[in-house]
């Protein structure tokens, strides 16, 4: 069955918290809605765009485990609208991840987009995946230009996703973000550059050309 975000997140003491702080009414009228069970054409090109999320998991003993996930633009593939995919490229070797989800495999995915201020929530059910028994899908995750070893994958179903508001993300800019923000600043600056040369060039030569055709004194 699907289920919408709110429905998964807002457990009864979830909303007892919004009841006590004024909040609840607000939040009932987004309980049962199911139109964020499916990725989008929108999230999809978020999704490709992003180099990185952070993935929560959660213990035997109930402790939750959030990790960083990085890697070439676009790692984390949209396989359908209902199916997310990433490589498992090798790490410290501590796999706390890996074992939190073979004994659940409830996550929690957040990505973030700093710059533009947006950041997206995604439930969903991971299952692991053996790289040498799925070629087909090993071809679909395989990064040749990114110099990490990969030691399986992670096939994320979507159970419910959600977009949050703007508010208290601090923009921060990628290098990358920052070299493309100011290649029109240095263009226009080499622009300026090659104009003043042409023209202290030109003076030069016109001030040549004028002493060449000037008496000297005699002396």
């Amino acid at each position: 069955m699907a289920h919408g975000y709110f429905d998964i997140a807002h457990t009864p003491s979830v909303q007892a918290a919004q009841a006590s702080n004024g909040s609840g009414e607000y939040w009932a009228n987004f309980k049962g809605k199911r139109e964020n069970d499916r990725l989008t054409a929108a999230e999809a090109e978020f999704i490709a765009t992003r180099d990185s999320f952070y993935i929560a998991s959660v213990s035997e003993s109930g402790w939750p485990y959030v990790q960083h996930r990085g890697g070439p633009k676009g790692f984390l593939r949209v396989i359908d609208d209902k199916t997310l995919a990433f490589a498992d490229f090798r790490g410290n070797r501590q796999y706390i991840s890996l074992g939190n989800v073979a004994a659940n495999d409830r996550v929690s995915l957040f990505l973030m987009d700093y710059a533009h201020r947006r950041r997206l929530k995604i439930y969903a059910r991971i299952e692991v995946k053996d790289l040498t028994t799925e070629p087909g899908l090993a071809e679909k995750l395989a990064t040749p230009s990114y110099p990490a070893k990969i030691e399986r994958a992670f096939v994320l179903h979507v159970e419910a996703f959600n977009w949050n508001c703007p508010q208290h993300i601090t923009p921060r800019f990628t290098e990358a973000e920052i070299d493309a923000a100011l290649a029109p600043v240095r263009a226009r600056i080499a622009q300026l550059e090659a104009e003043n040369k042409m023209l202290r060039n030109r003076l030069g030569i016109a001030a040549k050309e004028k002493d060449i055709g000037e008496p000297h004194a005699v002396r």
